[in-house]
């Protein structure tokens, strides 16, 4: 790949991930996750983001009610932690299920131009 078609394909790699990071974070939540262990949790599972991105992230999905956060006192230092909520695992149901759909239709495109 030359480097204008290296830039290309950083360019809409990062716009696929900005959708799933946003899906995988609700899916993530659905266990209690303070911003670091959430970060740990989607870089190990492939879809690596930087905290710069994240923690607005999840404050937009509090705000929009498909997190719900809780100050975490007990241990030496004070964690927020997020855990999705009912409305979140709907949305994040209804988005699994699009991510399907469209997983396979891009793979029947793939497939039908395949020589």
């Amino acid at each position: 790949m030359n480097e204008d078609e290296e830039q290309a394909l950083t360019t809409h790699e990062q716009e696929l991930r900005r959708g799933t990071v946003v899906f995988a974070s609700l899916v993530a939540c659905r266990r209690p996750q303070y911003g670091y262990s959430l970060l740990t949790t989607l870089t190990e599972a492939g879809i690596a983001t930087e905290a710069n991105t994240l923690y607005p992230l999840l404050r937009r999905l509090e705000k929009q009610g498909l997190l719900t956060a809780e100050w975490n006192t007990e241990q030496a230092r004070p964690r927020k932690y997020y855990t999705v909520t009912t409305s979140g695992a709907e949305v994040a149901a209804a988005l699994h299920s699009r991510w399907l759909e469209l997983d396979s239709s891009i793979t029947k495109l793939w497939k039908e131009g395949t020589p």
